[in-house]
């Protein structure tokens, strides 16, 4: 099965969903694609959402699901909304595609409202497969999908984001991941992945690492 870029990214996340808060009236979700997630939080939460989205095609047919898109690159399109507030801010494995995600996570720190929240989901290298692909067959992977995204511009693993997060003022509120047996989402075996992660383990079974964020001034003073 060949997956390609827009059947990879145009899905909802109901895995991103329980780091919400369930009274975000305003949301703005950074690389919205094509606008699945935000009508799926729409549904589920009755909140208002906004999208930036670079991709045209994609920030069309978000626009026909969202309350509003701003098709543009993401620190262009912040400072677009500069002077509007936000609830909640996703940024839904998208940092890794960025030239600098440190300076859009500083730039949407001026979009929080007051004990907002900011959700981020990475991929993570430290996912078993790189090994194999480096240790045995001697390459770095270039996939239309996942981890080694081709089009990925930065690589994380749980201590990189944190370290990123930590410098561009963010603590880390929740954290959690996603796990896998196969790079594949559609291998049946990753149904019991999460029961295989497990101590030394766990950091090379997880294919996706969920964080929420919290400002760290709000953060220390909780």
């Amino acid at each position: 099965m060949t997956f390609s870029r827009v059947e990879s990214y145009t899905t909802a996340r109901s895995d991103l969903v329980p780091l919400l808060p369930l009274t975000a009236g305003r949301i703005l979700d950074v690389g919205c694609s094509n606008g699945a997630f935000g009508a799926d939080v729409k549904r589920r939460l009755g909140s208002t959402v906004v999208g930036i989205e670079i991709d045209p095609d994609f920030a069309r047919e978000a626009a026909q699901r969202l309350d509003r898109v701003v098709c543009d690159d993401a620190l262009a399109a912040l400072a677009a909304l500069r002077g509007e507030r936000f609830d909640c801010v996703v940024c839904a494995d998208v940092l890794e595609h960025l030239v600098d995600p440190g300076a859009v996570l500083t730039a949407l720190r001026g979009l929080l409202a007051p004990r907002a929240t900011v959700v981020v989901s990475l991929p993570n290298v430290r996912f078993y497969d790189t090994f194999v692909q480096l240790g045995v067959r001697g390459w770095w992977p270039e996939r239309d999908r996942g981890v080694h995204d081709r089009t990925h511009l930065r690589w994380f693993t749980d201590a990189n984001a944190r370290a990123l997060f930590s410098r561009t003022g963010f603590d880390v509120v929740r954290s959690s991941a996603n796990y896998r047996l196969r790079d594949r989402p559609d291998a049946r075996i990753n149904r019991v992945a999460s029961h295989f992660a497990r101590g030394p383990l766990r950091p090379f079974l997880a294919y996706q690492l969920l964080y929420q964020l919290a400002p760290a001034e709000r953060a220390a003073s909780t």
